[in-house]
């Protein structure tokens, strides 16, 4: 459909879903609000991914600050590598994302995983020019830019923190709690719904790229040697896949089930081709059409720094293929960097079935010694001695053994090292698990419904313009109108209201204007039924009441002891 990003923009804002945050004071980019409509949608999505993701697995879900300390993001990464390529026209002073310009200016589809050099050479090579004032932009340098917001935390300068790009980090962060809530057993999932905040240099499209945004996170918790996923639950779903190899051929993508795809090698984790599957059948349920799908996976070059793969699931709108999820295998990069970082474990004890005799080699150095002649540092260079006698046995054959200190090096008699080798009975070992993370962008996803649902037909000879949301995510599920608000028949519809809404029911009631605008008005917003009391209600007895269907326009006379069921 033609345009259709500008129509969707245009529904929501004349109905309700979103629109640009403050416009009374000239808006600002990034930032939208969503209205009655949009937040029920939102509401209602996140709800449904709760029901599938959280609940019917057995996870835990919890909710952690949007603002953390510095110290979290310095030991995932984040400081050093979330960042997005940017260029400073010099002529109007526009800032603009430079892998935009090329996707927007060439044929090059995803420019995002190239270096700052490529991306400098193609806008060199293509003479591409500023999108604001069309000022040659082949010699300006790309630079990367860091997404995170900054804040300060306390008076004053006060402590160093940021507001979260992700909300992943607010569940590895605690985990040192949570794997006691779980009674160290793994597997097990953590899950997450909440805002994140990334300063993007060109918000655009609405919900599609924006500076606050809503996550919906699950890590789920493995031991890599042991557990495996119920494939067998999904293994017989049917899968849009466009993989590396075919993006690297020129290929359209392929149609596989679960058990295919692992079988043939084409998903190397078969956690990742559960979650596809897993998730294939909630975007059905919530109204993504599958003919605008697909799952398409990571190049090397754009895997994020945690990732060892990953899939996106991408949905299509005005020809634009949009990411609405990540399924990364993050493996254990996350609790290892904690484990380093922080002073508390990341570990889980893994308990053997059967007693195992092992054999090991310690040191226990002589304090004695070390602290008279290294003072503040023995207790330091004692550290090092102990991992090197776990790492490197060898290098306590000789006279002295190394310790490093940062950028100073320490010899210490090897008999002050009390260095030996004996053979112990392990019950166990602590070993870091790892994640299998599927991140979902509800804003997107939000938009994603919005679009798939958007349609225009004829009714009655006059055009139509309806949402064919599902009754899953509905903002409203049945309307009740009185045919005209006198004679009673305002206070019967609005009985019936209160009791439907008493039942359960999401309901919206409305007597205002003819009753063929109040239809449009509800299709518009995706009702999917209405119900009208009219005077016939009056007579009949048993009371009935007209349910027209959102689709297919058609009527029928229900019984209003019978609505609940009916609907």
């Amino acid at each position: 459909m033609e345009d259709l990003t500008r129509k969707i923009s245009e529904l929501s804002k004349r109905r309700g879903f979103f629109s640009q945050t403050a416009e009374a004071y000239g808006g600002v980019a990034g930032f939208q609000t969503f209205g009655p409509e949009g937040a029920e949608l939102k509401r209602n999505i996140e709800n449904s991914w709760r029901n599938k993701f959280s609940d019917s697995l057995g996870h835990r879900e919890i909710e952690a600050p949007t603002i953390m300390p510095e110290a979290v993001f310095e030991a995932s990464g984040h400081l050093e590598t979330f960042d997005d390529m940017i260029i400073e026209c010099p002529e109007c002073g526009t800032s603009s994302r430079a892998d935009h310009i090329v996707e927007d200016n060439t044929g090059i589809g995803e420019a995002e995983g190239f270096s700052t050099d490529k991306i400098e050479e193609i806008i060199r090579e293509n003479s591409l020019k500023c999108p604001n004032c069309e000022e040659d932009l082949s010699d300006i340098p790309v630079e990367d830019f860091n997404l995170m917001f900054k804040t300060s935390i306390g008076p004053g300068s006060g402590q160093k923190g940021y507001l979260r790009p992700e909300t992943a980090q607010g569940i590895f962060v605690e985990f040192p709690r949570f794997k006691e809530y779980m009674r160290n057993q793994l597997p097990f999932g953590i899950t997450q719904i909440g805002k994140s905040y990334r300063n993007e240099i060109s918000p655009r499209k609405g919900l599609v790229r924006v500076r606050e945004l809503t996550q919906a996170e699950l890590e789920h918790f493995i031991d890599p040697e042991e557990d495996r996923p119920p494939i067998s639950d999904v293994e017989d779903i049917e899968l849009k896949l466009y993989s590396r190899e075919a993006q690297n051929k020129d290929k359209r993508g392929e149609e596989m089930t679960v058990k295919e795809a692992v079988e043939q090698d084409v998903i190397k984790s078969d956690w990742i081709a559960y979650y596809l599957g897993l998730a294939t059948e909630w975007y059905r349920s919530i109204g993504v059409d599958m003919e605008r799908f697909r799952f398409r996976q990571h190049q090397n070059d754009e895997l994020s720094h945690y990732a060892s793969d990953c899939w996106d699931a991408e949905s299509q709108v005005d020809g634009d293929w949009i990411e609405i999820t990540g399924f990364a295998y993050r493996g254990c990069y996350d609790l290892k960097k904690h484990d380093e970082y922080s002073e508390e474990d990341y570990t889980v004890f893994k308990e053997y079935d059967e007693p195992i005799e092992k054999k090991v080699t310690e040191a226990d150095p002589d304090m004695g010694f070390l602290g008279p002649e290294y003072g503040n540092k023995a207790a330091q260079i004692a550290e090092k001695i102990q991992e090197k006698a776990k790492k490197s046995p060898e290098e306590f054959q000789g006279e002295t053994v190394e310790a490093k200190l940062e950028n100073k090096s320490f010899e210490i008699p090897t008999e002050k090292c009390n260095f030996e080798r004996k053979t112990v009975t392990k019950t166990g070992e602590h070993i870091i698990p790892h994640v299998v993370e599927p991140s979902f962008g509800i804003d997107r996803m939000v938009y994603t419904v919005l679009a798939h649902a958007y349609d225009e037909d004829e009714v009655d000879n006059e055009k139509r313009t309806v949402l064919r949301l599902t009754e899953e995510v509905a903002p409203t599920e049945v309307a009740v109108f009185p045919l005209m608000d006198k004679d009673g028949l305002g206070e019967k519809a609005r009985e019936i209201a209160s009791q439907l809404r008493d039942e359960g029911f999401s309901v919206k009631y409305d007597d205002t204007g003819n009753i063929g605008k109040r239809y449009r008005r509800q299709d518009e917003v995706g009702t999917p039924y209405c119900i009208t009391v009219d005077y016939e209600t009056l007579e009949d007895d048993p009371e009935t009441v007209t349910v027209r269907d959102r689709d297919s326009t058609e009527q029928e006379r229900v019984e209003v002891s019978e609505l609940s069921e009916f609907l």
